[in-house]
């Protein structure tokens, strides 16, 4: 179904923003990228990447290509599972898949299947965009979530490449930041240009309506998120998972995950507390961000509190009290080692919450802090399903109750774990194949042979 175009005076409005935004980016894009730099942030060999420049050579030329891209981990890890459908149905069509944080490629590009491609997106500026292109020549670009990218979009739309946003999602702050005059025709421009959005949420169809997507090109297919704790471990990981339950040698156990700085203050706390309980108690600590790892580490001196780091191989003792994962990519094994899993970067006001169907589809009894974002709808879906599925505290005094409730009763902590299990299950049916065929229905071009969706 074809886009609907913006009206006129709206369409002029948003090319004229365009331009200036065009300009702006292609003057900025040599600073951005010596500023990244610097700081560490991009890749130390593979930085011209982000100017378009390959490092790879492109497959098949002449074929059709599909083009992912995903900014950071969670993105990544979202649309992992279409690069998995699309190349188990399409052996042989070149697949490629870009991110942009040093994190993300750390963790997946061990995670690809063969013959997927990884580079580092290009900056949206647009000698980045129309080298990367120009290049990889895609076929179809899908975008996650909220990369809604001026130059990307215009570029691809001009020669005639069809994109759609997958798990299509905007926070409430990127929404009132559209909405001003100077942001609402550049937007609808963008967003006129697509061939499907496939929100996460009504909330968030409603907020791509307000912001004049064409309403026939939205459509539901479901949250991919689920789809993440939905693999099956392999040998590795299973040998791991043993490892780490010998280590434990059954003790009580609980994990805090994706703990960003300023929350391990709660946490702490309420393990200092639950270790008066339940002095053999071990708390695995996942810091969200590894670089965190020696400012938890300083704390847990500071209070001398035993810890090891996973990174050291140090084996767990019995005077353990925290088992530290300065890590990357072992999330979804390190909740198939504990009964309990308290989901981070909900513990404060500037946070908007983190996956919960990883540690749901590990059968663990999950819990989260109150300010969750746009995971709020995950959250509910979950709880209407079973409402003992996920539990949502108002805080440290509310989370320290639950944790003494959880690790002192066996029958509830097991009903708790069997809800968050069965509700992952039935959310998780079939996300994968609803959003393809969205995708074959809406993106792709039946005149070519190669899709055969």
């Amino acid at each position: 179904m074809p886009a609907r175009a913006p009206a006129p005076a709206a369409a002029r409005g948003g090319l004229a923003l365009y331009e200036l935004y065009r300009a702006a980016s292609r003057a900025a894009a040599p600073a951005v990228l010596l500023w990244r730099r610097l700081q560490g942030l991009e890749h130390p060999t593979r930085w011209p990447e982000r100017l378009g420049r390959p490092s790879a050579a492109r497959p098949r030329p002449g074929s059709p290509l599909v083009w992912f891209h995903a900014v950071s981990l969670g993105e990544g890890m979202a649309a992992l599972p279409v690069v998995r459908h699309c190349a188990r149905l399409h052996p042989g069509l070149p697949v490629l898949l870009t991110t942009t944080t040093l994190s993300s490629f750390k963790v997946i590009k061990d995670l690809l299947p063969d013959g997927v491609i990884h580079q580092f997106a290009p900056l949206d500026c647009p000698d980045a965009i129309d080298s990367f292109i120009g290049y990889w020549k895609p076929s179809l670009v899908l975008l996650m979530e909220s990369e809604l990218w001026p130059n990307l979009i215009m570029s691809a739309a001009a020669k005639g490449i069809a994109v759609a946003l997958l798990n299509a999602r905007m926070s409430l702050k990127s929404f009132n930041r559209w909405s001003v005059p100077f942001g609402l025709p550049l937007v609808s421009l963008m967003l006129s240009k697509l061939s499907l959005v496939a929100p996460l949420s009504t909330i968030q169809a409603v907020r791509f309506q307000l912001l004049h997507t064409p309403p026939g090109i939205i459509h539901f297919a479901g949250d991919l998120k689920y789809a993440v704790g939905d693999v099956n471990a392999g040998e590795t990981e299973v040998n791991k998972i043993k490892d780490l339950r010998q280590q434990f040698s059954n003790r009580p156990l609980w994990m805090a995950a994706s703990i960003h700085r300023g929350e391990e203050e709660v946490i702490l706390r309420v393990h200092d507390e639950l270790l008066k309980m339940y002095p053999t108690l071990l708390l695995i600590l996942v810091p969200r961000h590894p670089q965190d790892c020696k400012c938890f580490s300083l704390a847990l001196k500071k209070q001398r509190v035993n810890f090891v780091l996973r990174s050291t191989k140090e084996v767990v003792s019995s005077s353990t009290r925290v088992y530290m994962v300065d890590t990357l990519g072992e999330l979804s094994m390190l909740y198939r080692t504990t009964p309990i899993a308290v989901i981070g970067g909900s513990f404060l006001p500037s946070l908007a919450g983190h996956n919960i169907s990883e540690a749901a589809a590990a059968g663990c009894a999950v819990m989260t802090g109150p300010h969750v974002g746009h995971f709020y709808h995950m959250l509910l879906e979950m709880r209407q399903i079973n409402p003992l599925a996920v539990k949502q505290v108002n805080g440290e005094v509310e989370l320290l109750q639950i944790l003494k409730e959880l690790l002192g009763d066996d029958k509830t902590l097991g009903a708790r774990q069997r809800a968050a299990e069965d509700a992952f299950s039935i959310m998780s049916d079939g996300v994968v194949n609803r959003v393809w065929n969205l995708v074959c229905r809406f993106a792709i071009d039946f005149q070519t042979d190669t899709w055969n969706c």
